[in-house]
């Protein structure tokens, strides 16, 4: 009997560790002066509806086993950040559409500064210094323009606590020409890193969620399928 107990009490941990969180996701939206009203608004709705898309709730509720962690805020001067949605565990359908709803609804801090690219990284990693104890860390920053202001991400890297944590990109093309190869050469790095493209602001949403599914299932191109196309709502 004590055997028993002492496996079915093994087993029962063994779940509790399976079912424990596996990514925790800080997504950085650019919101620097080259993102004018109509753009920011296209990258507000854009997130929300991909982060609704029916394809990205079944990778985040019925996916990998374990939970999936959110955080999301702005960035674009030195000093100008906000989070918009702190750390919320995506656990339950019900949770995936209250964050929905805090994403439609965002308003923006400002629009009148550069592109610190550095600074808003060196952010992401005090944003995951809170983030819950979770498998695999990952930062996802959005942008149509390389640095500008202030430090750049080489220094991010070596002064901001990010060993150990992937970072993504999504280059927004049309600003600027150098966008994509800065972000594939001084931003993306850590393992499984990738950049994911949108043809302007108005491919941000079709973008977001392909990167989404990717992230959320952890895919490597090549190894495995590519994610399915995901129509704009």
């Amino acid at each position: 009997m004590v055997r028993l107990a002492a496996l079915f009490l093994a087993l029962v941990t063994t779940g509790q560790a399976t079912a424990a969180c596996r990514l925790a996701l800080v997504l950085a939206l650019d919101v620097s002066s080259s993102v004018d009203p109509g753009e920011y608004d296209l990258q507000r709705i854009g997130l929300a509806s991909a982060l609704d898309a029916p394809e990205v709730r079944h990778a985040i509720l019925r996916g990998a086993p374990g939970d999936v962690a959110l955080s999301v805020y702005e960035w674009s001067g030195r000093f100008q950040q906000k989070v918009h949605l702190d750390w919320t565990m995506l656990r339950r359908d019900a949770d995936i559409t209250g964050a929905v709803a805090v994403l439609a609804a965002m308003t923006r801090r400002t629009s009148d500064y550069p592109t610190a690219l550095g600074s808003g990284l060196g952010y992401g990693a005090q944003v995951m210094a809170r983030a819950p104890d979770c498998d695999r860390r990952v930062i996802d920053i959005s942008g149509d323009g390389i640095n500008n202001d202030g430090f750049g991400p080489d220094l991010a890297y070596q002064h901001f606590p990010l060993d150990g944590i992937t970072v993504n990109g999504l280059v927004i093309l049309g600003h600027d020409i150098e966008v994509l190869d800065y972000y594939q050469r001084q931003v993306v790095r850590g393992p499984r890193a990738f950049t994911e493209v949108a043809q302007g602001f108005e491919d941000f949403q079709s973008a977001m969620a392909r990167k989404l599914y990717r992230e959320i299932n952890d895919i490597v191109l090549g190894a495995l399928s590519p994610a399915p196309h995901i129509p704009p709502q």
